[in-house]
C-alpha cells in the first residue's frame, strides 16, 4: 500500500511575508533564500501564495541566531 504524504494543516503554513517578519529579514531576502534553496517554499494550491512550514521558519530562525552568537 502506498504511503500517504502528510498534508500540513493550514495553521502549520505561513506566507513568506509572515516568515520574513518572523525571521527579521526583508521579503526580498526570503525570495532569494527560496531561489537559492536555503529556505524552500511551495505554491499554495488555492491562492498561489508562496508558503512554507512554520516549523521550518522557526528552525532557520534558531540556526541564524546561533550563527550570529558564534560570530
Amino acid at each position: 500500500m502506498p504511503r500517504r504524504r502528510h498534508r500540513p494543516e493550514p495553521a502549520e503554513l505561513i506566507t513568506i511575508a509572515e516568515s520574513a517578519k518572523l525571521l527579521g529579514v526583508s521579503l526580498p531576502t526570503t525570495h532569494r533564500w527560496d531561489e537559492s534553496g536555503r529556505f524552500p517554499t511551495r505554491c499554495h494550491p488555492i491562492n498561489s501564495y508562496r508558503v512554507c512550514l512554520r516549523d521550518r521558519a522557526m528552525r532557520l530562525r534558531k540556526n541564524t541566531a546561533e550563527t550570529k552568537r558564534a560570530a
